[in-house]
């Protein structure tokens, strides 16, 4: 079957043998899977390893053969692929067992899928395809830090540096869908309009002076994924007693914290990292209550991999990025 591999160092399109469905697993016939910015850095965390690894760890399809006592599942049913390995009840961190699909288990980036039949979830009946394959890695890491970490509250304020990421669209209408004021930051004039029309109240230029701007602003919560460049100018807008949650750093990983200030601020920090098969279960009853739809920026054929982790790099998104299967 067709497939977009890392193999020997090198990301291509390539062929591998169709998956076979073991006792507990299903195989699914993908018909769309999402790109996210995990992806990107594959190739570098495997180096040059010599076995082929299909990449991708977002996904959706029909059941196409279920294996020995399968019985949550049906031949014919349409589902989504849940991304978050061994991680099935809501607990402060993941358990040892828990991997993000794609590595190192085969992932979406191909026609077919062989996975846990615990690892497949109803598709949501009035999503389309496209939206289908982009819901679940960045929705339950959205919500996870939003709800679960964050704990946002109805009439709060929450803070999202980056609004063009597909996180931060998931962000911006769950915040919105539970009542909160929301106000994001990018560099790209166009982003902070498809933000302002997205639901955002107030979308700030990445450049300008942030406390300046929200001095009439009270922020009770930020949720940061930029790193470096954004965390410490985050930390001056949040109020104090504030809670800031990180699940990402797209720019460096390390950052230099004043710790008397922290401390003076009464600041609360907290780090999150996807999400467990209770939360995406949460998420998906929360988007089918409020029929929040992914913002789906572009569409690629799984041949125009290449392009569209590119595409991606160059963070040209508003949304999500998904393959078409």
């Amino acid at each position: 079957m067709k497939a977009y591999i890392h193999e020997l160092g090198q990301l291509k399109s390539g062929a591998v043998n169709d998956p076979v469905a073991k006792s507990g697993e299903v195989v699914v016939k993908l018909k769309t899977a999402g790109l996210n910015r995990r992806d990107l850095y594959i190739q570098n965390r495997r180096g040059d390893k010599e076995e082929a690894l299909v990449l991708g760890s977002d996904g959706a399809g029909v059941v196409e053969s279920i294996g020995e006592g399968v019985t949550n599942v049906s031949v014919g049913d349409e589902v989504i692929i849940n991304p978050a390995l061994r991680w099935y009840e809501n607990s402060v961190s993941p358990p040892e067992t828990f991997d993000i699909l794609g590595m190192p288990d085969d992932g979406t980036f191909a026609e077919k899928i062989a996975i846990s039949a615990e690892q497949v979830e109803p598709k949501p009946t009035y999503l389309t395809w496209e939206e289908a394959g982009a819901v679940a890695l960045a929705g339950l890491t959205g919500y996870r830090a939003l709800v679960t970490k964050g704990d946002l509250q109805k009439g709060e304020t929450v803070f999202i540096p980056g609004a063009g990421s597909g996180v931060a669209t998931y962000l911006i209408q769950f915040a919105k869908n539970s009542g909160a004021r929301v106000i994001v930051t990018s560099r790209s004039e166009e982003k902070r309009k498809e933000a302002l029309a997205l639901g955002a109240d107030i979308a700030l230029d990445t450049n300008e002076d942030w406390s300046q701007a929200l001095e009439n602003e009270t922020v009770d919560l930020v949720i940061e994924s930029v790193g470096r460049a954004t965390f410490n100018r985050s930390l001056e807008v949040l109020k104090k007693g504030g809670r800031i949650v990180v699940f990402g750093a797209t720019t460096e990983d390390t950052v230099e914290l004043d710790l008397r200030s922290f401390f003076y601020n009464q600041h609360q920090l907290f780090g999150s990292t996807m999400g467990c098969r209770e939360e995406l279960r949460d998420m998906l009853a929360h988007i089918e209550k409020y029929k929040t739809r992914p913002v789906i920026d572009k569409v690629f054929k799984l041949e125009d991999a290449a392009e569209a982790f590119e595409y991606l790099e160059e963070s040209k998104n508003f949304g999500k990025i998904v393959f078409e299967i």
